[in-house]
């Protein structure tokens, strides 16, 4: 199987903008995330797909690759699609510009679901952690997903769930970590469905898989890092890095 890590960065985040080209230590967050992915070893090939000549001369001048956008797109999914639509690719994993501490076992993992006659049934798969932290368990900028026995997943929300209706019970809460893996075709297909109902309510695109009957394989990991979503998002990871 050929594999092709994509990383889709846009400029313009609503929450945070030109959060990607911010400096963390001595390298743009950009940087940290390419040069991680490359560092894996696992990729045939590592790609930042942008719509911005900053963050593509960012990646370009420091001996990475990158492509321009040729189309504005709603989602990092539809941005990789275009990139790698022409390409002979089979699995495509998405690993978010803004996730500057990527590691290698959790990405070796979320691979390896793919493999076997087991894993010719999968066609999305994605990480998540579990969350401990109060504040961040109610935080609508930590996406939660819930997951059935087999770990794929029954709902993912910016809202607290499972609700804990009976505090007497434990509940594990998992927060999803927005590195995807796909078989090239399921991302195809993802770009030729419109917009669902929940994916436009909770604004989370994964949700468009489960509204269209596609299940999404879970992967428990151990700590990812910090992903930088706000301005106190880059402190924290300053404090880790």
């Amino acid at each position: 199987m050929k594999k092709m890590a994509l990383i889709p960065a846009r400029y313009a985040a609503t929450r945070f903008p030109a959060k990607l080209m911010q400096m963390l230590g001595d390298k743009t967050v950009i940087r940290h995330t390419y040069d991680n992915t490359v560092a894996t070893g696992l990729f045939d090939d590592v790609m930042v797909a942008t719509d911005s000549e900053i963050i593509f001369n960012e990646i370009v001048n420091n001996g990475g690759k990158a492509v321009m956008s040729k189309r504005q797109h709603e989602s990092g999914s539809d941005r990789i699609a275009e990139a790698i639509e022409d390409l002979a690719v089979d699995i495509v994993v998405n690993v978010q510009g803004d996730e500057p501490f990527v590691k290698k076992e959790p990405l070796k993992k979320i691979l390896h679901v793919f493999e076997g006659e087991e894993g010719k049934k999968v066609q999305v798969a994605s990480l998540m952690q579990v969350l401990k932290e109060q504040q961040y368990i109610e935080d609508p900028n930590y996406v939660k997903v819930a997951v059935d026995k087999n770990l794929n997943a029954l709902f993912f929300s910016r809202s607290v769930i499972p609700y804990p209706r009976n505090k007497e019970l434990p509940t594990i809460y998992y927060e999803h970590i927005g590195v995807y893996a796909f078989r090239k075709q399921a991302l195809l297909n993802f770009t030729s469905w419109p917009m669902t109902p929940l994916e436009a309510a909770e604004r989370i695109e994964c949700l468009r898989y489960l509204e269209n009957g596609v299940p999404i394989k879970m992967i428990i990991v151990d700590y990812m890092g910090v992903e930088i979503d706000t301005p106190e998002d880059l402190e924290r990871a300053a404090r880790y890095l």
